[in-house]
C-alpha cells in the first residue's frame, strides 16, 4: 500500500501519467523504497523503456506492458510478472531466478543467456522466443507455448515440461 502511495505522489510531483514513466522515474521509485518494500508497477506501461541493469528484484509487475522494453542484465529475482506483456523485449543476460511469469506473453522475446532458474512460466507464451544458452533449470513450463522457440544449448535440467505446446527434444 505504501508503494502505491509513493508511486501516486511521485507521479503527481513529476506530472506524469503511469503510462509515461521513464527510466529516470523508475530509478527514482527504486531510490525511495524502504528496506524490505517491493516496487509496485502493477499494470504500468513501460513499453520501449530502457531498464537495462536495474535491480527490479521482487518487483510487482503484474499485467505491466513491457513490450520491446530493454531489460538486458536486469535483476528480476523473484519478480511477479504474471500476465505481463514482454513481447519483443530484450532480456539478454537478465536474472529472472524464481520469477513468476504465469500467463506472461514473451512472444519473440530475447532471453539469450538469461537465468530463469526455478521461474514459473505456466501458460506463458514463448512463441519464437530466443532462449539460447538460457539457464532454465528447475523452471516450470506447464502448458507453456514454446512453438518456434530457440532452445539451443539451454539448460533444462529438472525443468517441468508437462503438457508444453510446440516443444521438440
Amino acid at each position: 500500500m505504501k508503494n502505491l502511495i509513493l508511486l501516486f505522489l511521485l507521479l503527481l510531483t513529476i506530472g506524469l501519467k503511469a503510462q509515461d514513466l521513464t527510466r529516470a522515474d523508475v530509478i527514482k521509485l527504486i531510490s525511495v523504497l524502504q528496506e524490505g518494500e517491493r516496487l509496485n508497477l502493477t499494470g504500468v506501461d513501460l513499453s520501449g523503456v530502457d531498464l537495462s541493469r536495474l535491480d527490479l528484484s521482487r518487483a510487482n509487475l503484474r499485467g505491466a506492458n513491457l513490450t520491446k522494453t530493454k531489460l538486458t542484465y536486469a535483476h528480476l529475482f523473484n519478480a511477479d510478472l504474471t500476465d505481463a506483456s514482454l513481447t519483443g523485449a530484450d532480456l539478454t543476460d537478465a536474472n529472472l531466478w524464481g520469477a513468476n511469469l504465469n500467463s506472461a506473453n514473451l512472444r519473440g522475446a530475447n532471453l539469450n543467456s538469461a537465468s530463469l532458474t526455478t521461474a514459473i512460466l505456466t501458460s506463458a507464451n514463448l512463441t519464437g522466443a530466443d532462449l539460447t544458452y538460457a539457464n532454465l533449470s528447475g523452471a516450470t513450463f506447464f502448458l507453456a507455448d514454446l512453438t518456434d522457440a530457440n532452445l539451443t544449448n539451454a539448460d533444462l535440467t529438472g525443468a517441468n515440461l508437462t503438457n508444453v505446446i510446440g516443444y521438440k527434444k
